[in-house]
């Protein structure tokens, strides 16, 4: 039961995916194809909304619901994320799903993207295997 919020934020944020239809292939198809403004809207208020939060969380000191503090390390710039922002933008061309709405689109009846799911989990289990060997 102590999950039982992790899970309702879950249900609820499918709910909003479902419903801003960002789990649509064709919603996707038309912002690879620089047809639609709807999806880049939603990335953008999504980013905009991030950087609210993240400012709030330094300024005002916003810690956990446990009551730890929240710490945001600064990221290193590294060449490979050239490489991963690549292959992602074309994996999530070519099939029309990203990461986050994977579960809301199988959960709504899209269960081909089970495939697309699988191919996720392969490809970070192939990663964590090759990872030592990549160039930084």
């Amino acid at each position: 039961m102590k999950n039982m919020k992790y899970l309702l934020a879950g249900i609820y944020f499918g709910i909003v995916l479902v419903k801003s239809q960002v789990i649509s292939w064709f919603r996707i198809q038309e912002m690879f194809q620089l047809t639609s403004f709807h999806m880049y809207g939603v990335i953008g208020t999504a980013v905009i909304t991030g950087m609210i939060a993240v400012q709030l969380i330094r300024r005002f000191g916003i810690k956990t619901f446990e009551g730890a503090p929240i710490s945001i390390e600064p990221k290193q710039f590294d060449k490979g994320q050239i490489f991963g922002g690549i292959i992602f933008g074309l994996g999530w061309a070519i099939t029309g799903a990203c990461p986050g709405p994977l579960f809301a689109q199988i959960g709504s009846g899209f269960t081909v993207v089970l495939i697309t799911l699988l191919s996720a989990i392969a490809g970070t289990w192939v990663y964590g295997l090759v990872e030592k060997k990549l160039p930084h």
